[in-house]
């Protein structure tokens, strides 16, 4: 290993996770299942332990860990959408909870939380011109899904 690679923890559902994730994303997949040599605390011998994946050329590692933790808030995964029907496609594929959704943030059916962000939110948030970036920050705290059009017309 020559870099960073981020450990999810799974209940059972590392695998499922990983190829739900790979089917929504381009450069991604699935590259290796590994099985559990022995019985461990939350598998038996022969259960998928480990999860190798890429999503969007980054490799990450789901582990079957049980049902000791959850994942919460205080991580997620930020996906770049260029355009609105992007926003709406994964947003539509990713958020099992409508109520949870807030800026662009989803929580999906494994409780992991994405952020589904158009670049360009990004660029007008750090704009030099703090008046310009505070009224696309305002308008773009009271979407659910970020709208592409509304904070362009907020730049403006």
């Amino acid at each position: 290993m020559d870099t960073i690679t981020p450990c999810l923890w799974f209940d059972g559902t590392a695998q499922e996770a990983a190829e739900f994730y790979a089917s929504l994303l381009p450069d991604s997949g699935v590259d290796a299942v590994h099985l559990a040599p022995d019985n461990y605390p939350s598998g038996k011998a022969g259960s998928v332990l480990t999860v190798e994946f890429t999503l969007m050329g980054r490799r990450f590692v789901g582990l079957n860990g049980g049902s000791h933790f959850r994942f919460n808030e205080a991580i997620s995964l930020m996906i770049p959408a260029e355009t609105q029907a992007e926003i709406e496609r994964l947003s539509d594929a990713l958020s099992a909870q409508p109520e949870a959704e807030q800026c662009g943030w989803v929580k999906d059916r494994y409780g992991l939380s994405w952020q589904i962000i158009p670049p360009r939110l990004l660029q007008l948030l750090a704009d030099p011109d703090r008046q310009r970036a505070g009224r696309v920050f305002r308008t773009m705290m009271e979407m659910k899904r970020i709208n592409i059009a509304a904070i362009e017309a907020a730049a403006a």
